[in-house]
């Protein structure tokens, strides 16, 4: 078994977002509740969530912005944009959020675990550097980036997001940076309204983001196929110190919000994937954040399925999952992505 840390706190639930919001506390009680099955009881590390410091959100976001989520502690209703509410214990689970995706990071970039699984909410990819969208307040998985760079001293991180909707704000946090390798697979065109496949950084990060637009319908396999000719080409040419996922599941099949077909299955196997690719990589080194996630059943199992496969409790076969794929559908989406990026890694072929 990997010793596989999770980062888990109550207080996440005292972000209130209305009755009817789909990105409620359930999210997080269901999964909680799963973490007693039997079957998952004692396997799993506890990483004590903290919050960030203003140092670790100012790596990120404006102070102003910070200043302006604070404030919302002290009102009993809040609307930062159409689509993101807070109440009075919003500002304090968002800093538990980023503050305790950055301990997972400093206890798997130290070798305490070999890997980790921040269930936290907030969600954060939405988060812009200056204001928020999309049910996010502050970007969790690019505050930990940067963390991880400036507080461990590691040099090249690759973000993954398999949310089904694209991280605008983490694409923007990090465009013309050539230390921060953002691959985004996602529905197209969805909101934010981000993510084409020519959107590929700028200036010194030029070929740094790697956006990969799929339309509605596509499941496991091909999930499976595009992970692994696109990232099993360009991550060992990048050669990551550490590995940061979006883990959002709204594409499983069914999420009130989406229109993607993965299932626990599938999600283990782009799991099992990237934990492959973190082992040839960067000794394994592998943390992932929640995102998104709807239906509530799926995304109990989902998560399940995700956490049994980073502690070794099973080991899905990937390869065989790609072999099942619609080529067509792959390759459909595949030929604008390599047009555009085999530009800029020699591993990409046609």
């Amino acid at each position: 078994m990997k010793k596989t840390g999770i980062v888990k706190d109550e207080r996440y639930m005292n972000h209130l977002t209305g009755p009817g919001h789909p990105e409620s506390p359930r999210r997080l009680e269901v999964i909680y509740d799963m973490l007693e099955d039997r079957d998952m009881q004692g396997r799993f590390q506890d990483v004590p969530a903290r919050e960030a410091r203003m140092d670790e959100l100012h790596l990120i976001h404006l102070p102003d912005y910070v200043n302006r989520v604070a404030s919302t502690a002290r009102m009993e209703y809040s609307c930062l944009d159409p689509d993101t509410d807070t109440s009075p214990g919003s500002y304090k689970a968002a800093l538990l959020a980023a503050g305790g995706l950055c301990e997972a990071i400093s206890m798997v970039a130290s070798g305490k675990l070999d890997n980790a699984f921040a269930l936290v909410r907030p969600p954060g990819h939405h988060a812009e550097a200056d204001r928020s969208k999309g049910f996010c307040l502050f970007n969790n998985v690019a505050i930990g980036a940067r963390y991880a760079q400036t507080a461990l001293h590691l040099q090249r991180i690759l973000i993954i997001d398999w949310d089904l909707h694209h991280g605008n704000g983490t694409q923007h946090s990090f465009e013309t940076d050539p230390s921060i390798l953002y691959f985004s697979t996602h529905q197209y065109p969805y909101f934010p309204g981000t993510g084409a496949c020519d959107e590929v950084g700028r200036r010194t990060g030029l070929g740094f983001t790697v956006n990969v637009p799929l339309s509605r319908g596509y499941g496991d396999g091909e999930y499976a196929a595009i992970f692994e000719k696109i990232l099993k080409s360009i991550a060992p040419e990048f050669s990551p110190d550490l590995i940061l996922v979006s883990a959002g599941f709204d594409i499983y099949g069914g999420d009130p919000l989406g229109g993607m077909r993965v299932s626990p299955k599938g999600f283990a196997g782009l799991t099992r994937l990237i934990v492959d690719i973190a082992v040839s990589c960067c000794s394994g080194k592998v943390v992932l954040t929640l995102e998104g996630g709807y239906d509530l059943t799926g995304l109990r199992d989902s998560v399940k399925a995700v956490l049994k496969e980073l502690a070794g409790l099973s080991h899905t076969d990937y390869a065989d999952m790609a072999l099942q794929a619609n080529q067509a559908a792959v390759d459909r989406a595949l030929k604008p992505v390599l047009q555009v990026n085999r530009n800029y890694w020699k591993g990409l072929t046609p």
